[in-house]
């Protein structure tokens, strides 16, 4: 687009992971900045820490005197005025949750050892019988037996943590680590680091880390090298940073069903703008099986009969290691195939460049989801186009429609199919255990009658039970925002 906006007499800038503060300043300088949400945002907060105490307008022009030293000219940034945000609904929905944190490194040897003992406690407590698990929270509660246990328990002699309450804390932490977050799923191990693995993109995020000592259990639980805890020193939640702009506007191909949210929180009008061709996918009627087992073996029938067509397939997974125990069972029938997860993330483009091609079998994580365009190679539009296969269900239906859509684009024919499972994780975490009873009875009873109607109405209570509580989540998240700005407001400090 450079040459476009040149032609008009626009400057274009554009910020990356890497660049000196230098190239950041003239990009930011320019009239039109491309850059990603993390690093505009981080960008924002660390203009913030310059300005720690809020200067005014004057102040900052008499400082101006110091030269070089100036804060002002210190600032990477020139304002919050117009924002054009890709992928809207992923960006100021999804990932609203998460709030962004610049830390800064705390240096104590003893603090490290206090998280590794507190970890060899929580490594004797029970599940069930010490604390029960809340995974729909990915949280647990300790009972007064286990409290008890961890009060008797025989602690060195660490200064640090030293009431109960606090030691509490510490094991309840060592065991939502070791308990509800999962390797290959949540994150990897790679060179000796824990990384984190984005839920929604698929992708790992080196620079990120869990904060409150997470992260450091999750290095004594993989009992590789610990990092130091943070110190948080700026934050700021994607809901409150993007409602900082002057003017906000974005597109995405699913904002439909957050409309209503994206109007409450940013008061964003969503308005449908019809395809550019006429839309020819097909979607095919869904499979829903009792087992795990079962569900995986009709992924691979599916694959073969689709792939002996000559067509392209794609295979969509939720993690890391369940695409992997496809690719495990794929190369067991025989069949050639390529995997993108976060392992494989710098040979993406080259395999989506293929995931076109005739009889081309590609299992891929959520990497392979949105905002991906898979180009059809000569004459596979003839036999049918890409034939997309979803494994799995997300907490939000939007997910699901962004990886169908990687098939019949532009106009291209298309397939589409779900083929899922009771044991599925939506089910496991949102179902409710009362109703997945019921659900696996009547299953039992009526295998091939109603049992793809209550599998249906499981997998629709389920889904309807997360997205009511990530909104609420996210509206709590927000409202913890407004507090801790007005908890500051009195020392002019909002982040």
């Amino acid at each position: 687009m450079r040459p476009i906006y040149e032609r008009l007499g626009l400057t274009v800038g554009t910020v990356v992971h890497g660049i000196s503060p230098d190239e950041r300043r003239r990009a930011y300088g320019s009239h039109i900045s491309y850059c990603t949400n993390k690093e505009v945002a981080f960008d924002y907060l660390r203009d913030r820490i310059v300005l720690w105490d809020r200067p005014g307008q004057a102040r900052l022009q008499l400082e101006r005197l110091y030269g070089s030293e100036s804060r002002v000219n210190k600032l990477t940034m020139q304002g919050l005025h117009f924002a054009i945000v890709d992928e809207a609904d992923s960006i100021l929905v999804d990932e609203a949750r998460t709030p962004l944190i610049i830390s800064g490194d705390t240096d104590s040897k003893a603090e490290q050892a206090l998280y590794r003992e507190a970890f060899d406690a929580a490594s004797g407590l029970l599940a069930g019988k010490d604390f029960s698990i809340i995974p729909e929270h990915r949280t647990l509660e300790l009972k007064e037996g286990a409290k008890e246990k961890i009060r008797e328990y025989a602690w060195s002699g660490n200064t640090l943590w030293t009431t109960p309450e606090q030691r509490e804390e510490l094991v309840r932490q060592a065991l939502v680590a070791k308990h509800l977050f999962d390797r290959d799923k949540h994150y990897l191990v790679s060179d000796g680091k824990v990384q984190i693995v984005d839920e929604y993109t698929g992708r790992v995020m080196p620079d990120r880390s869990w904060e409150q000592g997470l992260h450091q259990f999750m290095e004594a639980k993989e009992d590789v090298e610990m990092t130091t805890r943070k110190d948080t020193l700026a934050r700021i939640s994607y809901q409150r940073f993007f409602r900082r702009y002057l003017r906000l506007s974005g597109m995405t191909g699913t904002a439909r069903e957050v409309a209503g949210e994206l109007w409450s929180i940013y008061r964003l009008r969503v308005v449908t703008i019809p395809t550019n061709r006429t839309l020819i996918r097909d979607h095919l009627k869904g499979k829903i099986y009792g087992t795990q087992g079962e569900k995986w073996e009709a992924v691979v029938k599916e694959i073969v009969e689709v792939s002996e067509e000559g067509r392209p397939v794609l295979v969509g997974t939720r993690s890391v290691a369940a695409s992997e125990h496809l690719s495990g069972l794929l190369a067991e029938a025989g069949l050639v195939h390529r995997v993108l997860n976060a392992r494989q993330d710098k040979e993406e483009a080259d395999i989506v460049a293929r995931a076109g091609e005739q009889g081309c079998i590609t299992v891929a994580t959520n990497m392979a989801g949105r905002g991906t365009d898979i180009r059809l190679a000569q004459g596979i539009a003839e036999r049918g186009g890409l034939h997309v296969i979803a494994t799995e269900r997300h907490e939000a239906r939007r997910i699901d429609r962004q990886l169908s859509g990687r098939c019949a684009r532009q106009g291209d024919p298309g397939t589409c199919r779900e083929i899922l499972s009771l044991d599925d994780e939506l089910i496991r975490v949102y179902g409710g255990k009362q109703l997945q009873r019921v659900a696996k009875v009547l299953w039992k009873v009526y295998p091939k009658g109603m049992g793809s109607w209550i599998g249906r109405w499981m997998f629709r209570m389920s889904l309807g039970s997360a997205q009511r509580l990530h909104a609420r989540i996210r509206r709590n998240l927000l409202k913890m925002d407004e507090q801790i700005g007005d908890a500051l407001a009195f020392s002019g400090r909002q982040e």
